[in-house]
């Protein structure tokens, strides 16, 4: 899927299960999402991580 679609379905998946989501691209290029417990050291570029605990106040 694409950065933006991953992006926007870890968002989704975040706020769902309330959890820290990581964006990744696999070594065949494409992106993916899933938590961040999931990740042990895996060979993948992480591109991003969307924590729904995180608050950002404007």
């Amino acid at each position: 899927m694409s950065f933006k679609d991953a992006t926007a379905y870890a968002a989704s998946l975040a706020a769902t299960l309330m959890v820290s989501i990581v964006v990744f691209r696999a070594g065949d290029g494409t992106c993916a999402a899933c938590p961040a417990e999931d990740i042990e050291g895996d060979e993948v570029a992480i591109l991003t991580e969307i924590d729904p605990w995180e608050v950002t106040r404007h």
